[in-house]
């Protein structure tokens, strides 16, 4: 059998900014292969990726496509050569609609004006693609969620033809189900000879969809493999030099029955979105949220949170029999509610500001001098003992986070959290971008946390990081609590029974 055309190319790949991301790569992307790109964060695979699709310039070394030189000046010329990118932060417009973003560039034209008929058709086709069916494409981005602005986004990748397609952190926002869809679009890409760069931190999914694995450690490429031949382990030991296994970070805690309740929610209701939800969260355990993709996951926290106003219900606090005054997100802090989001980019950091900054920005009073002024050393060694906790990878702590890796930036809204030390820590998609070995230390410190006393919510997409975490699982479907399960009785089975009840009942 004839080996595949080599469509990508590189050779003495190098960049660096105020130190070396990239030394010496080389690599290559076949026709019809799914190549996969592993590595911890900072260790150059997103640097990578955009230097393939025109995004970002090396400073030395020479690329190839189809055979010929491949030096892209911008994002618009690789993609008139045949490469396009899904970005693992998302690239949309927020003001434009659902079909006007993924057609962006290539808009539908009649007589010279947009053709609105064949842009609408045009959108459903393409959101129909990736699982979108009940999402009208004159919806406004803005309106969505996360993990449906991130469906819109590999929508748009995969709009148009291309030779490359790149795939950072596709399911990173998105349930099973979706994640299984997107599979099935990239098993036809593949049968249509598209190579496809895919980067991600779930290496079960790695395993399952490459043909190749490419590690990339500090910028430097270790090793590359057949996908078959290399199992979990050595990937691991690959990417961060050590052998690193998952601990047993939950576990059935004793006297758990007797613990005090420290949030108790009572018919909370928002629209169609929470219908009357009511739940308890205990002291010293993990409760865990799951569900499919608009369950009402999100919605439940924000609103309990006060990000968002309920419409109706109740939230009481450490066993008070009065409900708790909760109107803004100052309020749930100042009773000690935190709420890691699940868009870290518009809702979790200052971008412009510092890494510093963005850690101790939620406990400034912690630091304060003669109640007026900021300790700056204080600060500083605050940072610095996150930076060092969460092994965050930056050049100082004076760096703008801005400047971070996506699992670097989340490392940093945690650290935020972890310095208020709140007593009831609620956590949407943790784990989101964040490289394996991080991902085990985010999971030690949450069973830390709950062994000293902390509530934690943890609100997730994937399944197996909830059944690894905690205590109990609760089951969101259409905006309703569907069930609530124990360790002893769950299974995946009845927690995805439970999550598609709400919507067969519906549709009955």
């Amino acid at each position: 059998m004839p080996e595949p055309e080599t469509l990508l190319t590189t050779v003495g790949l190098c960049k660096a900014y105020a130190a070396p991301v990239l030394r010496d790569v080389a690599f290559d992307l076949r026709a019809g292969e799914v190549h996969a790109l592993v590595g911890e964060n900072g260790a150059g695979k997103t640097t990578l990726a955009r230097i393939f699709s025109g995004l970002t310039q090396p400073d030395s070394g020479e690329m190839f496509l189809k055979g010929e030189p491949f030096d892209p000046a911008n994002r618009a010329e690789a993609e008139r050569r045949g490469v396009r990118m899904v970005m693992q932060e998302l690239n949309l417009i927020p003001t434009l609609t659902v079909a006007e973003n993924i057609f962006l560039g290539h808009l539908p034209t009649r007589f010279g004006v947009i053709d609105r008929y064949q842009l609408r058709t045009d959108g459903h086709e393409a959101i129909e693609r990736v699982g979108l069916e009940e999402l009208e494409p004159d919806v406004l981005v803005g309106s969505l969620g996360v993990g449906e602005q991130q469906l819109v986004e590999i929508a748009a990748g995969l709009s148009r033809q291309c030779d490359v397609l790149i795939l950072d952190e596709p399911t990173a926002a998105l349930t099973q189900t979706e994640t299984e869809r997107l599979f099935a679009q990239i098993a036809k890409l593949k049968a249509g000879g598209v190579g496809i760069l895919y980067i991600s931190h779930r290496l079960e999914e790695i395993q399952r969809i490459a043909d190749r694995i490419t590690v990339l450690r500090d910028g430097q490429v270790v090793g590359t493999r057949r996908a078959a031949e290399i199992g979990l382990d050595e990937i691991i030991r690959m990417m961060v030099g050590r052998d690193l296994s998952l601990p047993r970070v939950s576990h059935p805690r004793e006297g758990k029955a007797e613990r005090a309740v420290a949030l108790r929610v009572v018919g909370l209701r928002r629209g169609e979105a929470v219908r009357d939800v009511s739940f308890e969260a205990r002291e010293g355990e993990i409760l865990g949220f799951a569900g499919l993709m608009g369950s009402g996951r999100t919605e439940t926290v924000r609103a309990i949170f006060g990000a968002d106003r309920p419409h109706a219900g109740q939230v009481y606090l450490y066993g008070s029999e009065r409900p708790a005054r909760i109107r803004s997100p100052r309020d749930a802090v100042r009773q000690g509610i935190a709420l890691l989001t699940e868009d870290r980019k518009a809702q979790g950091l200052l971008l412009p500001l510092s890494v510093r900054v963005n850690i101790t920005l939620a406990h400034l009073g912690g630091l304060a001098r003669f109640g007026a002024w900021i300790d700056r050393a204080r600060e500083e060694a605050v940072a610095a003992r996150f930076l060092d906790a969460l092994s965050l990878r930056c050049r100082s702590s004076e760096q703008r986070v801005a400047e971070l890796s996506g699992g670097n930036q989340q490392k940093a809204v945690l650290a935020k959290w972890l310095y208020r030390d709140c007593r009831i820590l609620i956590v949407d998609e943790p784990t989101r971008g964040i490289d394996v070995g991080a991902k085990f230390e985010i999971y030690r410190l949450l069973g830390e946390l709950a062994e000293r006393g902390k509530a934690i919510i943890v609100v997730s997409s994937d399944l197996l990081e909830l059944l690894a975490l905690c205590d109990r699982i609760a089951v969101m479907s259409a905006g309703r609590l569907a069930a609530t399960f124990e360790r002893s009785d769950w299974s995946q089975d009845r927690i995805m029974a439970a999550a598609l009840s709400g919507y067969v009942s519906e549709r009955r």
